[in-house]
């Protein structure tokens, strides 16, 4: 546990399971107070709770669909309202509806854009307040190495993570006087739920992509979140830092 985290509080959007559950652990073995936001895995958003407050960490979950401004809003003023202030955002809610252009359904392009995208606007916009009133913050958006490179097959997925780059830039400049640092993280293939669905020759596939010639783990993205989101990271603002075994070189 680290003394520069002490007091501080954080909201990590998604975290019910997969990078988002990895996160809140992380920050939390730092001493980060935690809220475990969830938009409908009630039960296993509560186990991280559970496993969290088992560690010595407080925490609570609140029940949240961060796509809905009204929502996103609630969300940070129920953290402000439980804990008196809101040090470290990270904006990791998101969804995938993969499908080729040409047979895309308009619904699968909304909903990914406004899960994935929209919902860290949102849950930004509401976070800066208290942020800017403290003149403290650290904005963490994990967007997807998708975003830089592209993906077939993921035109929504892709253009939202790409957004949420832009995104993680213009804010970073808008709110550095005050502050708070916004940056993003870029994973690669990470091991999670969804990739346990892979078969072999896939998975051995995909890490033939890479560089390190591995899948990553949802630890390795986990770490560099604790990175940025350090008080001492007062002068790295505006960046994206790659977690993908070299895949976007």
């Amino acid at each position: 546990m680290s003394d520069a985290f002490a007091g501080q509080v954080a909201v990590v959007t998604g975290a019910s399971r997969g990078i988002g559950r990895e996160i809140a652990r992380a920050l939390g073995q730092e001493g980060v107070r935690i809220v475990v936001n969830y938009a409908h895995q009630q039960a296993a958003a509560e186990a991280v709770v559970a496993q969290l407050q088992e560690a010595g960490t407080e925490a609570m979950a609140i029940r949240a669909d961060v796509s809905q401004p009204g929502e996103a809003s609630a969300l940070i003023h129920a953290a402000t309202e439980r804990f008196g202030r809101l040090d470290i955002l990270v904006n990791n809610a998101g969804i995938t509806r993969d499908g080729l252009l040409l047979r895309m359904k308009d619904e699968d392009w909304y909903d990914v854009l406004h899960t994935d995208l929209s919902s860290a606007f949102f849950c930004l916009r509401a976070a800066a307040r208290p942020m800017i009133r403290q003149r403290y913050g650290r904005v963490i958006n994990v967007a997807s190495v998708a975003g830089v490179m592209g993906n077939a097959g993921q035109t929504n997925y892709a253009a939202a993570k790409a957004g949420m780059i832009g995104l993680t830039k213009a804010a970073a400049r808008e709110l550095a006087d005050r502050g708070i640092t916004v940056n993003a993280v870029a994973p690669g293939f990470i091991e999670t739920e969804m990739t346990e669905e892979l078969t072999p020759e896939q998975r051995e596939r995909a890490a033939s992509q890479i560089p390190v010639r591995a899948l990553g783990k949802v630890s390795d993205v986990a770490r560099a979140v604790v990175f940025l989101a350090d008080p001492q990271q007062a002068y790295v603002t505006g960046q994206v830092l790659h977690v993908d075994g070299g895949l976007a070189m």
